[in-house]
C-alpha cells in the first residue's frame, strides 16, 4: 500500500509517499481502508519531533474513517472512525491507505457525518470530552468559560457544554468564532483575549461577579493566569497545551482561599481502544444533531500530504485539514 511516511524529524520536507507492506489482520486485529484522515496539529509536532514517544521510522496521523477489509464477520465492511495517543506516535498511523488496529478499537461512524466530517472529529471531541466530563464534571446548570473556543478543541468543548446543559458558555479568543461555525451557535457570550480586555473582569461582569464553575484552557501557558483568575469560588481550571511558555506565576494564598482545583488532561494518555470508548459515548450526539464538526477547508490526496501538513502549519486556512488517500 501507499503512504505518508517519515524517517527523521523536521518539518514537511521530510514527508514522502513510500510502497510499505500491506497491514495484516492478525489475532484479535483489524485492518480499515482509511477513507479520509485529518491533520492535526499534533501530527505536525509528531514530524518535528517536539511529541514525546515518536519512534522512527513513523507512517503519521491521529485522527480517520474508513471501512473495515478484514476483522470479525460482524465487522467487515463497516463504516468506522477513530483516533489515539499512540497512532502516528509509536504505531503507524492514518496517513495511509490502510491501518491496522486492535478489534477493540473499531468504533462505528454516525451515519449523519461522511467520512471527510468524520475523520475531523477525534482528537478534538475526545480531549474536549475528557476534559470537560471526566476530568472537570461539568455538570448542567454550571458556567463554563472556554480559552480557544475558536479552536478544534475550544468548539467541541463549547458544544459539549451545551449538550450536557451548561447554563452560561463564555468563548474566549482572539477573534471570534466564524459566523455559522457550531462554537458561534452555542457560546452564549464572547471575550477577546488581547491587550485591551482585562478577560477575569468581562468574565466576573458576564456571571454576576461570580466566575466561572469550570475555565477550560485549550491554550494554556499565556492564558493560565487569566484562567485561574476568572474562576469562581471552588472552580476547576482544565489545561490540556502551553503555548508561548510552560511555567505560569499565580498567587497560592489566593489559589487556597478561593479552594481552586488545577486538572490536567492529556489525550496521548487515551491508546486507539480507550480513545474508541469515548467515541462510542459522542457518536449519540452527531447522530441526534447536538453535536457537528468544523467544516473541512481543504482535501488533498496522498501525493500531496506534505502540501496538507503545510496548510496546518502555516494556519492559513479556517477550517480542518484532511487527507484522502
Amino acid at each position: 500500500m501507499r503512504a505518508l511516511r517519515f524517517e527523521r524529524f523536521g518539518g514537511p520536507e521530510v514527508l514522502s509517499v513510500a510502497e510499505v507492506a500491506d497491514p495484516v489482520a492478525g489475532d484479535g486485529m483489524a485492518v480499515v481502508a482509511v477513507k479520509a484522515a485529518s491533520v492535526n496539529p499534533s501530527d505536525v509536532m509528531a514530524v518535528s519531533g517536539r511529541m514525546e514517544d515518536t519512534v522512527l521510522p513513523r507512517v503519521p496521523g491521529r485522527d480517520f474513517a474508513g471501512i473495515v477489509l478484514e476483522g470479525p464477520d460482524d465487522w467487515v465492511g463497516a463504516e468506522v472512525w477513530g483516533t489515539g495517543g499512540d497512532v502516528g506516535f509509536s504505531l503507524d498511523g492514518s496517513h495511509a491507505e490502510r491501518i491496522a488496529l486492535p478489534v477493540g478499537a473499531l468504533a462505528r461512524k454516525p451515519g449523519i457525518l461522511d467520512f471527510a466530517e468524520a475523520a475531523t472529529v477525534g482528537v478534538n471531541f475526545v480531549v474536549g470530552w475528557l476534559g470537560a466530563i471526566e476530568t472537570a464534571g461539568l455538570a448542567a446548570g454550571e458556567t463554563i468559560a472556554v480559552f480557544g473556543v475558536s479552536g478544534g478543541v475550544g468548539g467541541a468543548v463549547a458544544q459539549i457544554a451545551r449538550a450536557v446543559g451548561a447554563r452560561r458558555i463564555v468563548g474566549v479568543a482572539p477573534h471570534a468564532p466564524a459566523s455559522g461555525t457550531p462554537a458561534a451557535e452555542v457560546i452564549d457570550e464572547f471575550v477577546p483575549f488581547d491587550d485591551a480586555t482585562d478577560v477575569p473582569a468581562e468574565i466576573r461582569r458576564i456571571t454576576g461577579d461570580r466566575g466561572a464553575d469550570v475555565v477550560y484552557d485549550a491554550v494554556g501557558g499565556v492564558t493560565t493566569p487569566s484562567a485561574v483568575a476568572s474562576l469562581a469560588h471552588r472552580g476547576r481550571l482544565v489545561v490540556i497545551s502551553a503555548i508561548g511558555t510552560s511555567t505560569a506565576e499565580i498567587d497560592l494564598r489566593d489559589f487556597y482561599h478561593r479552594e481552586l482545583r488545577m486538572l490536567g488532561a492529556d489525550s496521548r494518555k487515551l491508546d486507539v481502544t480507550a480513545s474508541a470508548e469515548r467515541l462510542r459515548r459522542i457518536s449519540p450526539h452527531f447522530e441526534r444533531g447536538q453535536f457537528r464538526p468544523l467544516p473541512v477547508a481543504q482535501a488533498f490526496d496522498l501525493d500531496h500530504g506534505p502540501d496538507a501538513y503545510r496548510a496546518v502549519a502555516e494556519k492559513k486556512l479556517r477550517g480542518r485539514i484532511v487527507i484522502q488517500p
